[in-house]
């Protein structure tokens, strides 16, 4: 019985998000991670309404960018200790598929949760509801990505000892766009001024990075395993 395309990037997927959820310390440790640094800024700044307002949109994408990155040790790393990793990339059924998947389990386990959880502390952060949801926009396009380029770094220093710091040294570059063009879209948005332009160059980054990342991944996860 042949196995079809469709059929097997789902078996994948429901299974790597079966698997993040039994490991309730991976989901949840981010999340807290993210609450305690929104939070802690406005304990630590003050409560004045107009400074909170300027710097809150940077607060929100620097936590979610190291809060992603306390996930990505773990986008392969069972499948790398348990074995079942190389059987993927050696068998002949679509490997750009089988990445996907697990990027994609890794996006709705980690990006997805993010966004809700900055819909949950809006008040927190003083925002108009414009600049509310142009925020939400900018996470629903750029949460993906971070996930697209935390997987490269993943694969590329899979089976690597202490391996946070280069992760952080492989992101951080990659993603000074993304932080960009999502901070200036927000600040525009409180301005009154129109966020089309950032939103369009978030839209591209998320185009490029789906074409490219998983052919970036599987080439890294084949260079790592020797094959």
């Amino acid at each position: 019985m042949s196995v079809t395309p469709l059929k097997l990037f789902s078996t994948i997927l429901f299974r790597d998000i079966f698997l993040g959820m039994r490991s309730q310390s991976e989901l949840v440790n981010p999340l807290v991670f993210f609450i305690m640094v929104i939070t802690m800024f406005p304990l630590a700044i003050g409560p004045e309404q107009a400074s909170l307002m300027q710097i809150s949109p940077a607060i929100v994408w620097v936590a979610a960018v190291l809060a992603s990155s306390l996930t990505i040790d773990g986008i392969f790393r069972s499948d790398y200790e348990d074995g079942s990793l190389e059987q993927m990339i050696l068998s002949p059924h679509f490997g750009y598929l089988l990445v996907g998947a697990k990027i994609l389990a890794h996006w709705l386990l980690s990006g997805v949760p993010l966004v809700i959880m900055v819909l949950l502390a809006g008040p927190l952060l003083y925002l108009p509801e414009d600049a509310l949801t142009t925020l939400f926009f900018t996470l629903i396009l750029g949460t993906p990505i971070l996930s697209l380029i935390g997987a490269i770094a993943g694969a590329l220093t899979m089976g690597v000892r202490s391996s946070g710091m280069l992760q952080a040294l492989l992101i951080l570059p990659l993603i000074m766009p993304l932080l960009i063009f999502s901070v200036s879209a927000v600040n525009n948005a409180m301005k009154g001024l129109s966020v089309s332009g950032e939103l369009y160059f978030l839209g591209a980054i998320l185009v490029l990075a789906l074409t490219l990342a998983p052919i970036a991944v599987y080439s890294a996860l084949k260079i790592r395993l020797g094959e």
